[in-house]
């Protein structure tokens, strides 16, 4: 997984990422800056899930996009 191109076209793929988290405020997304780790700090925080359900979450997420 090359996380390298969720960070280069944040812009894009933020709108992407508030599709599939809604809870997920645009001050959120914007702070985030395409970090794995804050976007799933930031979905475990406001969905109040485990550490390893988000990242499988986020895992699948990304496999979903069309590169």
């Amino acid at each position: 997984m090359d996380w390298n191109r969720v960070e280069g076209s944040w812009k894009q793929m933020s709108g992407k990422a508030k599709e599939q988290w809604g809870k997920l405020t645009d001050d959120d997304l914007t702070e985030i800056k395409g970090n794995r780790e804050q976007l799933e700090g930031k979905i475990q925080e406001r969905y109040g899930k485990t550490k390893d359900d988000v990242r499988k979450e986020v895992d699948d997420w990304y496999d979903r996009q069309n590169w």
